[in-house]
Parts: structure tokens; sequence; C-alpha cells
């Protein structure tokens, strides 16, 4: 398999997720209910869902969920572990503002990141209801997602 290079234009496949929760009740409820992804197929054990065009599934493992290490990035403990997606700003803000008024409770607040340095970006992080880190982040200039 072939990968191309960063400089050529390419169609953006979509990513496949699976992830350990404690309660799939709760996975639904968070991802479905207040991110807004769909539902797709299901089992017992198991729920995908459209997670912003990509597969997410959210296994029953309760043992395995949430986050242990972290790891110091520009002055923030960023969960090791830990997925999410690279949103537009106005997208960005808007998720933070519902997240907000959801009463969600951020470990790192919505803030910009690298301020004036190549890889600025906005970001912010919180857990699912299951102990899972999530990051979304955006870029004024999506271009420089991947800049040294």
């Amino acid at each position: 398999m072939s990968q191309t290079s960063s400089a050529t234009p390419r169609a953006l496949q979509p990513f496949h997720l699976a992830f350990p929760v404690t309660s799939l009740e709760n996975a639904r409820a968070f991802y479905g209910d207040l991110l807004g992804c769909a539902e797709g197929r299901s089992s017992p054990e198991w729920v995908d869902f459209d997670f912003f065009g990509h597969q997410l599934v959210a296994h029953l493992s309760p043992e395995e969920a949430g986050h242990k290490s972290v790891n110091q990035v520009d002055g923030d403990n960023v969960p090791v572990r830990h997925f999410g997606v690279v949103l537009t700003m106005d997208d960005w803000h808007a998720l933070a503002e519902k997240l907000r008024a959801a009463g969600t409770t951020f470990i790192i607040e919505p803030h910009i990141r690298f301020k004036g340095e190549v890889g600025e970006q906005a970001t912010m992080f919180f857990l699912d209801p299951c102990g899972n880190a999530l990051e979304f982040k955006a870029f004024a200039d999506i271009s420089r997602l991947f800049a040294k």
C-alpha cells in the first residue's frame, strides 16, 4: 500500500476506531444525544456511531475504559490516550458552547494552544461518561495541520 505525499490532495477516507466503555447506555447518551452522532449497527456488547463521518465503535469493556497517563503539551496535562476530530473554527466554537451549556466539565478548557507558532490551534479536552478522553481542535488555517 502506497502512501500519498502530504503535498498531494487526496480524498479523506473515514477512519475506524474501537474503544472501551463502561456502559452502552451512557455511550449512547453522550455520543448520540450530546454530540449528535447517528447510531449504526449494534449488539448487546457494542454500538457503532457516525463520528463526524468516521466509524466509532463503543465496546462494552469496563475494565479497559478511561485514561491513566498524561504528558505535558504547551503547559497542559494532556491525556496520553485520547481521540477526537479537527473541526472548522466556527464548528469548534459552537461545540464548546454546546458542551458548556450541557454542563460538561473540561479537563483542559477551550483555548488557543501554541499561540503565534506554526501549530497554533484551538483545543479542548473532556471526558465521556466512561472516562475516555476526547480532544476537539481547530486551525484558523487548516493547511497548517501537519506543518513543522
